[in-house]
């Protein structure tokens, strides 16, 4: 039943609204990419979630875990910006609108480097910053930048510790097996005291790791039965660790939320538990600033 996985009728629910893959398609272009942040953000999108790949080998065989045929969508040549730099390039031409990673794959970085990049950001767009992580699948990226594949959810953990450290603390140690600093000051820490950091991943060990530790979760879309499902992993790891299960946001969705019957399925992701529906950046390629605001009318202020 959907009710063991509903939220707490404490507080007034509103449903957050973002858009994915925003990095990608006609979006790498600068003029269109501020021109989409800044229709999303009057529209009523509370986030937009960029995607990261540092290189694609070509010819890799790293299935791919979203799709049948094992591949990427678009190509291996598509272009992938950066996803904090085009971030902050969005973040100039903004002003509400948050700024989030859906995924930056954690383990491939330094997390010394990345907490200032981060924190940076953060304090720059005045606390916008979302951290959406994940520990990768593509081994031959893992390779060409010099990272142990077989060590990447050691370190993805590690890095988020060592991170938070850097953000809250006013002299900063971690002690890990990859992660180590002592009495470090990092400034500027971020406006509202850390970043928040939402898990990614379709995996059961990336529900679990989102309730241990997760300021959010991010799982891939599917049925709702299979969203109800791992939901309830992640509550379940969340309690069996101490901590409140509503604590952790939800963020998922798909195409279903766009169309005729866009205000059922999000009424139907509420009912599971979820806190911010997500649509992909390509279904508003055609008449971008249009499409948008339409979506804004129809579906982001009748839900809210």
């Amino acid at each position: 039943s959907s009710a063991k996985f509903s939220k707490s009728t404490v507080r007034k629910f509103i449903m957050k609204f973002a858009i994915a893959f925003a990095n990608t398609g006609p979006f790498i272009n600068p003029d269109k990419a501020v021109a989409m942040a800044q229709a999303a953000e009057a529209a009523g999108f509370e986030s937009l979630w960029t995607v990261e790949h540092v290189v694609v080998p070509a010819d890799y065989q790293s299935p791919y875990p979203y799709s049948d045929t094992g591949k990427m969508p678009g190509g291996d040549d598509s272009p992938i910006p950066d996803p904090l730099i085009w971030l902050t390039y969005i973040a100039a031409a903004t002003k509400e609108i948050n700024l989030a990673t859906g995924i930056l794959i954690l383990p491939q970085r330094n997390p010394v480097v990345l907490a200032k990049e981060l924190a940076t950001l953060d304090f720059m767009s005045n606390g916008r910053m979302l951290l959406g992580t994940g520990v990768g699948w593509m081994k031959e990226e893992f390779d060409a930048i010099g990272v142990p594949f077989s060590e990447r959810g050691k370190r993805n953990d590690e890095n988020i510790a060592a991170m938070r450290a850097l953000w809250k603390e006013d002299k900063a140690s971690y002690h890990g097996e990859y992660v180590n600093f002592d009495n470090c000051i990092l400034r500027p820490q971020p406006v509202k005291g850390s970043i928040p950091i939402h898990i990614g991943g379709s995996t059961d060990i990336a529900a679990k790791r989102a309730g241990r530790l997760g300021d959010g979760f991010f799982p891939a879309g599917g049925s709702h039965e299979e969203i109800a499902r791992i939901i309830g992993v992640t509550r379940e790891s969340a309690i069996k660790h101490g901590r409140n299960p509503d604590d952790v946001e939800i963020t998922t969705g798909g195409n279903g939320a766009i169309g005729p019957n866009a205000l059922e399925e999000i009424s139907a992701l509420e009912a599971l538990g979820v806190d911010r529906v997500i649509v992909p950046a390509f279904l508003f390629y055609r008449g971008t600033e249009d499409t948008l605001a339409q979506y804004g009318e129809e579906v982001i202020s009748k839900v809210n």
